[in-house]
C-alpha cells in the first residue's frame, strides 16, 4: 500500500496512464480530471457515493473527456479554469480563487499555474483533517513537470515555484501516472541522491504491486524533482554539462531541463 494514500481519497486509473482523483466524504464525492466518465461511475456506484462537484485543471481532452456524461445533472457544478475553453463550465476561477464544497468539507484556493498550457488552475484543497491536497494536474509530476505545450519556461519555473512554499505534507496528486520513467531521467540528472534511489525503488515496488506512485508528500519532490531545485548548484552544473554551455539564470537551467527530459530514452 502506499504509505500516503489516504482513506477519503481515490486515485482511479483511465485511459492509458491518468488518475482521476476522487474525494469523498459521507455519501459526497468531489472528482478532479474526469478524462472519462465510466472509472469515476464504477467508483461511485461501488462505495454508494453521490457526486457533488467535479473541478477542472485545464483543457485537455484527457482531463475533461467526461465531464458531460458525468455532468447531466445540472446540480453537480463544474468548476474550471477562466481562461481555457472546456466542455462544461459552470464556475470560472483564477489565481486567488477560494470556494467550499461543504458537501464534502474541502476549502479550496486556485492558483494559476501555466506552462503545460496557458490557462492551467491548480486546487490547493484543505480537508477538515489531514494534510492538504494538491490537485495539479499537468503541472507537476513525481520527478518531473508537465511538457510546455502552449506556455514558456519562465511561466512553468513560476508556476512550481509558487508550490515550494506549501506545508511539506502537502500530498501532491499529479494526473500521470509517470513516476518510474520522471525518476530514471532524475538520475540521470541527479545520480548522487540517495533520497531519489530510496524513492526509485520504493515507487518500483508499488508499480510491481500494481499499486499506483500516488500522491506524494511535496517533501519528498522537493528533495529529489530537478524541475523544483533549479537553484542548487549540482542541478545547475549537470544542467550546463548536458546543454555545453554557460546556463546564466534558473530559467535557463529549467529550459535546460526540460529540454533534456523531452530527449531523454
Amino acid at each position: 500500500m502506499n504509505t500516503f494514500a489516504h482513506p477519503h481519497l481515490l486515485a482511479l486509473p483511465a485511459l492509458s496512464d491518468n488518475y482521476i482523483w476522487l474525494w469523498h466524504a459521507g455519501r459526497h464525492a468531489v472528482v478532479i480530471d474526469p478524462g472519462e466518465a465510466a472509472p469515476v461511475q464504477r467508483a461511485l456506484d461501488e462505495h454508494g457515493l453521490q457526486l457533488s462537484a467535479i473541478l477542472l485543471t485545464h483543457h485537455h481532452h484527457d482531463h475533461v473527456g467526461g465531464v458531460t456524461e458525468l455532468s447531466h445533472d445540472s446540480r453537480i457544478p463544474v468548476y474550471g479554469p477562466a481562461r481555457e475553453s472546456l466542455p462544461r463550465c459552470d464556475i470560472r476561477v483564477q489565481g486567488g480563487s477560494r470556494f467550499t464544497l461543504a458537501a464534502t468539507g474541502l476549502d479550496c484556493i486556485v492558483y494559476d499555474v501555466p506552462g503545460h498550457t496557458v490557462g492551467h488552475v491548480a486546487y490547493l484543497a484543505r480537508p477538515d483533517q489531514g494534510p492538504a491536497l494538491l490537485f495539479c494536474g499537468d503541472t507537476l509530476f513525481s520527478g518531473g513537470c508537465g511538457r510546455l505545450f502552449e506556455g514558456t519556461p519562465a511561466q512553468m519555473l513560476a508556476s512550481l515555484t509558487q508550490f515550494t512554499n506549501l506545508p511539506g505534507d502537502t500530498l501532491v496528486c499529479c494526473a500521470h501516472e509517470y513516476t518510474l520513467s520522471n525518476l530514471k531521467w532524475a538520475r540521470a540528472v541527479d545520480p548522487g541522491n540517495d533520497a531519489l534511489q530510496d524513492w526509485q525503488q520504493r515507487a518500483a515496488h508499488l508499480r510491481e504491486q500494481g499499486l499506483p506512485t500516488l500522491p506524494v508528500p511535496l517533501a519528498r519532490e522537493l528533495a529529489i524533482n530537478p524541475f523544483l531545485r533549479t537553484g542548487e548548484p549540482a542541478i545547475q552544473q549537470a544542467a550546463r554539462l548536458w546543454a555545453g554551455h554557460a546556463l546564466d539564470s534558473e530559467v535557463e537551467v529549467f529550459a535546460a531541463l526540460r529540454e533534456w527530459k523531452n530527449q531523454y530514452k
